[in-house]
């Protein structure tokens, strides 16, 4: 089991023919994502040769899912044009696209996000790694070679912080790892992960990475002690951060007391949600919390 995505995905790619598209489709395949298809309407009709595998190139996503059956579309598409790629992914009735593009405008990601859930497409991203089930599938840009198939799900709002902690438990290994973005607009969350998780019969423990910021990690609390039987560990970025500054993530900006990484830890921990100072300590309290529950 897993959640979104599993061997049985199968994964275009709006962007495969420019540099990112064709390294991370290259990376993807070896990971054994079933991709099945390239989105680009200039390269229609031709096969990108990966190795030993040619993919076909396709006009449009629905041309793709017409094709091939394809369910997920990774978007690596330049900023200016992911609002339409997406738009498109939504209209020809895509269930799950995972958006990698970093920088794009946020009234653009509010009107695509409001016009994917519309038409039933969960939005992954933007600006974040995709997602992995390890052994099965990878859409995205995580690096698939520094963990294994396990029993813990990951949801992260930071990239680099996902890679450490599933390197940190590589021994343990993962059901699910999902970025989904340190933007001020994502589509799926912490919240819609943990209840994923809290449903997969082959997730047993959660972790919950998050940073500076909103109240997206206050409101996972929340969730978390209303709704979560299983246990969750957590990891907040940016306690030496300056108030009223923005770092790295364009949604990583505390204002006051809101959303600052201690406020984040006291919810969380309220909640029963154990928070480690660092990532290795993160992964020394799960090693314990699995510890209780043997």
């Amino acid at each position: 089991m897993a959640i979104y995505l599993t061997k049985e995905s199968k994964v275009l790619v709006q962007g495969m023919t420019g540099a990112e598209g064709m390294k991370h489709t290259r990376r993807m395949l070896a990971a054994g994502t079933d991709v099945v298809g390239g989105v680009n309407p200039r390269k229609a009709g031709r096969s990108i040769d990966f190795d030993d595998r040619a993919i076909p190139v396709f006009g449009s996503v629905r041309e793709g899912i017409e094709a091939t059956g394809a369910d997920v579309s990774v978007v690596f598409v330049p900023p200016a044009f992911a609002k339409a790629a997406v738009i498109e992914a939504a209209d020809a009735g895509i269930g799950l696209a995972v958006v990698i593009t970093e920088g794009i405008p946020v009234h653009d990601a509010v009107a695509f996000h409001a016009y994917a859930r519309a038409r039933g497409t969960r939005i992954i991203g933007p600006n974040c790694p995709g997602l992995i089930t390890p052994g099965q599938s990878n859409a995205g840009i995580i690096p698939a070679d520094i963990t294994k198939p396990g029993r813990i799900g990951l949801v992260s709002k930071s990239g680099t912080l996902t890679y450490q902690l599933m390197y940190e438990l590589r021994d343990i290994g993962f059901s699910t790892c999902v970025g989904i973005g340190g933007d001020p607009v994502i589509g799926t969350t912490h919240i819609d992960c943990l209840a994923a998780f809290q449903d997969d019969p082959d997730t047993d423990l959660i972790v919950l990475i998050g940073e500076i910021g909103g109240d997206a990690e206050e409101r996972a609390a929340a969730y978390v002690r209303d709704h979560v039987t299983k246990p969750v560990v957590a990891y907040i970025a940016g306690f030496t951060a300056p108030e009223g500054k923005t770092m790295g993530h364009a949604g990583a900006i505390v204002s006051g007391s809101s959303g600052t990484a201690q406020a984040k830890k006291e919810a969380l921990e309220a909640a029963g949600v154990g928070v480690g100072s660092t990532p290795t300590e993160t992964a020394q309290l799960v090693l314990a919390r699995l510890e209780e529950r043997t």
